[in-house]
């Protein structure tokens, strides 16, 4: 046995010392770092994630309802009983002001409940856009059709939304890109492999199944099928893949109104700008080749092709809404076959996912008025301050970077905005109609609802105040274009955030997802934006050249990182965000030292350092269950590495790391030479 396995078994030792004090008294709550959770039979320096997760993963096997199941959806499931018990509260509230957030929020949540009369309706209540399918007489009707259904949130073919003008972020202008497939990636339709076969084939029976609940016949089902898999593996043909977008040029391409019409003639632009209420005159085309194959689809395909395919788009954007049957079936490929759950989650969550995709802001200024203490946001505020300023000691530090392009990444850094909580400016929902009516009806007022405050920003002044998550979601993002982080208000509790917390296991936590949304502003993509968010290259040529060349270590590292039989990781498509990591981790470990030289160093908590808890904290937040469906699919569409990855893909690149555990070569399985590490913020 040596040393160091030796010291670790004394430290068990100790830990369970502590676990039976602890569990004397009942009220107490787990600890931040809960001994329990870990397997001691595992080394720091072979696997770390395990040593720390270890017990975890043996005590908490993946739930039905899930596939993957970690210390993200633990906390969800904390929140979604916040929320149910809200909801039930108003629920109960019958002096709910007529036309108030309450109520529409009620009637909301009632009616996806009433899965009695979701059944009993089926398609009844959406009829008439089937019926405006059916009225198509000639191919130069799909426009008006295909701009009826896009304005209550069915996209066929493409999607148009407002953003930020890429190269002039203080305006909002339109944003058209591919899309129209019924399968989450185009590789799916043009793969040979075993997998990618698979889920083909119960794609296909998904269609014929759904046409047949929805009143046709075998023969037309089948017939329909084989429409539509032919449209849309044209599509994917012409479709940009997932790497391919990830360059932001690439998918830069503003032009006018006029170059559009010329791109795609047989489509009736002026027709459908006039009814979707645009009056524009340049909008950015985000794959150019795709729009001009899509018309020469529609020039070639006969119209009851498109009849099927638009009919199909109904039906699988409303199949949760309108029945049972259409809701298993549903289930039964994009859940089963896709991600490997094995039942669905029960009713009342699926209603509050649909509640909070609706109106977001309406729950969530509820839910914070309720769990989001103002000392929380106080904490916080300095956390992040001390990794902006970690941050910026380590920019000035790096010897591979000139101080020109520092001074510019100094600049984008002091500029970057931060948003905590949830937003000053709420929604405001006094356009949105929901009522006594059936839950698809309700599900398509809010999608109008949501597209029609979209749209209307085209044109108009960036809304800085603006929040894309809602309050009560468990997250954290990046924006680019508005250079900002945030953090809503449910991401603010543990394991991310512990507001009594010691610094250690706050800086491992929810620091290292401060410093990984601050390094996104600094990753392969990030970086290519300048400090006011516009697409502009702020790098001199020579130092490009170098961060290009530090990134494709990590490229390297997760291209070899196998993670189920011979399934890697894709390094070039999850760059971002192993870069984030890898940063934000980096940043977090120093921020951490900044603030114990200021407050003084602690003794040892439950046995371990301040940075030992540092390095446990981060790798308990990544711990999950995943199905190998789930896995795969992860695998092949990014942008993620799976939690085991995050964990010992990162930490076994930092010095501070070994360090830390006293990890030698000799008594590591992983351990990376010195010279072969990725060092990059």
């Amino acid at each position: 046995m040596n040393k160091r396995f030796s010291d670790y078994l004394n430290l068990l030792v100790l830990i369970f010392l502590v676990t039976g004090i602890a569990s004397c008294n009942q009220t107490t709550s787990p600890p931040p770092i809960d001994p329990l959770n870990m397997d001691l039979g595992y080394s720091p320096g072979d696997d770390f994630y395990r040593f720390v997760n270890g017990g975890w993963l043996q005590k908490n096997p993946i739930p039905e309802e899930y596939s993957r199941y970690g210390s993200f959806e633990q906390l969800a499931e904390e929140n979604e009983e916040k929320l149910y018990a809200l909801l039930t509260e108003i629920r109960k509230d019958r002096n709910a002001t007529p036309g108030s957030n309450r109520q529409r929020i009620k009637y909301y949540y009632s009616s996806a409940m009433d899965t009695v009369t979701q059944t009993n309706l089926g398609t009844e209540p959406i009829k008439f856009i089937f019926d405006r399918i059916e009225e198509i007489e000639d191919k130069s009707q799909l426009t008006e059709v295909i701009a009826f259904l896009q304005q209550i949130g069915i996209n066929p073919v493409f999607g148009l939304r407002a953003g930020q003008d890429r190269k002039n972020t203080e305006e909002m202008i339109a944003n058209i890109g591919q899309g129209g497939l019924g399968m989450s990636d185009r590789d799916y339709y043009l793969n040979q492999d075993t997998r990618s076969t698979e889920i083909r084939e119960n794609y296909e029976l998904l269609i014929e199944k759904i046409f047949i609940l929805a009143g046709h016949s075998k023969r037309k089902a089948k017939e329909a099928r084989r429409r539509i898999i032919e449209l849309e593996t044209s599509m994917a043909e012409a479709s940009m893949s997932r790497l391919e977008r990830r360059d932001p040029y690439a998918t830069y391409n503003k032009i006018e109104i006029d170059e559009l019409k010329e791109l795609m003639p047989s489509f009736k632009w002026d027709t459908y700008l006039t009814l979707r209420n645009l009056d524009i005159d340049e909008l950015n085309v985000g794959q150019p080749l795709f729009f001009k194959n899509a018309n020469n689809l529609i020039k070639e395909k006969p119209l009851d092709y498109w009849k099927s395919y638009l009919e199909w788009n109904v039906l699988r954007s409303t199949a949760q809404y309108i029945g049972k049957d259409f809701e298993d079936a549903h289930f039964e490929f994009y859940g089963k076959v896709m991600t490997g759950s094995e039942k669905q989650r029960e009713r009342w969550k699926r209603a509050l996912a649909s509640l909070n995709s609706a109106m977001g802001e309406a729950v969530g200024q509820e839910y914070v008025a309720l769990h989001f203490p103002p000392e929380s946001k106080e904490r916080m505020i300095d956390l992040v301050e001390h990794l902006r300023y970690a941050f910026g000691q380590r920019i000035s530090q790096l010897p591979w970077m000139s101080n020109t392009t520092k001074q510019e990444a100094f600049a984008k850094l002091e500029k970057m905005n931060v948003k905590i909580g949830y937003p000053d400016k709420w929604t405001d929902y006094s356009d949105l109609e929901i009522k006594d009516q059936p839950f698809v009806l309700n599900f398509l007022a809010a999608r109008e609802f949501n597209i029609k405050q979209n749209l209307a920003e085209i044109g108009e002044p960036v809304d800085r105040d603006k929040w894309f998550m809602s309050p009560q979601t468990v997250n954290a993002y990046y924006s680019p274009t508005m250079n900002e982080i945030v953090f809503p208000a449910a991401i603010l509790q543990p394991p991310f955030f512990y507001p009594h917390g010691d610094d250690a296991v706050n800086f491992g936590a929810i620091g290292m997802v401060i410093g990984h949304e601050m390094t996104h502003g600094f990753d392969d993509q990030g970086r290519r934006y300048a400090k006011d968010g516009n697409l502009r290259d702020w790098w001199t040529e020579e130092d490009s050249n170098r961060f290009e060349e530090r990134t494709e270590v990590l490229v390297e590292q997760y291209n070899n990182y196998v993670m189920l039989d011979s399934l890697t990781i894709n390094g070039r498509l999850s760059l971002g965000e192993n870069i984030a990591d890898l940063g934000g981790l980096t940043i977090a470990f120093q921020a951490l030292q900044n603030k114990l030289e200021e407050g003084g160093r602690p003794e040892k908590i439950e046995g371990f350092t301040p940075e030992q808890r540092f390095f446990i904290s981060y790798a308990q937040i990544w711990r999950n269950h995943m199905r190998d469906q789930r896995l795969m699919q992860q695998l092949n569409e990014g942008p993620h590495s799976p939690g085991e990855a995050r964990v010992n893909g990162i930490v076994y690149n930092m010095k501070e790391f070994y360090e830390a555990f006293d990890i030698k070569a000799e008594n590591s399985v992983r351990f990376i030479d010195p010279e072969l590490r990725a060092e990059i913020w």
